[in-house]
């Protein structure tokens, strides 16, 4: 069905709404689950998170290529909320879209091609992060 002419501005606001409550959606959730996991004021789990910080943080490693291996690990593992979480931390830490082609060739050979639905999934997310950067 044709419904006419839309000038490209209209396309880009529908597409940075879409965009934007698809990343807003993910962000709201974990935060959200993260705060109520935390209240239950389990030791284990509060180790847990803040282990989980701390092995992200400048060291030896960058943080930038700290998350990169996060990355990796995660699609190899095929948690799709762990790539998602891992590509936002590259994108804050400028890793370009280069290097996450690298990091996904990585992942696919070390975890088969079993992660390629996984890959199709956080190219999408990856695309879905710069443009809304970008508006």
């Amino acid at each position: 069905m044709y419904f006419g002419y839309i000038d490209r501005s209209c396309y880009l606001n529908l597409n940075f709404i879409t965009v934007s409550n698809k990343i807003k959606e993910f962000r709201d959730y974990r935060s959200m689950m993260n705060d109520r996991i935390l209240a239950k004021d389990n030791l284990v789990i509060k180790r847990l998170f803040n282990l989980d910080t701390n092995t992200y943080m400048d060291g030896a490693l960058t943080i930038k290529t700290k998350e990169m291996l996060g990355l990796v690990a995660s699609m190899v593992l095929r948690c799709d909320d762990c790539v998602k979480y891992h590509l936002e931390k590259c994108h804050e830490n400028q890793v370009t879209t280069d290097e996450v082609m690298e990091v996904f060739a990585v992942a696919n050979i070390v975890g088969g091609t079993i992660v390629i639905p996984h890959t199709r999934r956080a190219l999408e997310y990856w695309e879905e992060l710069l443009v809304f950067k970008e508006l």
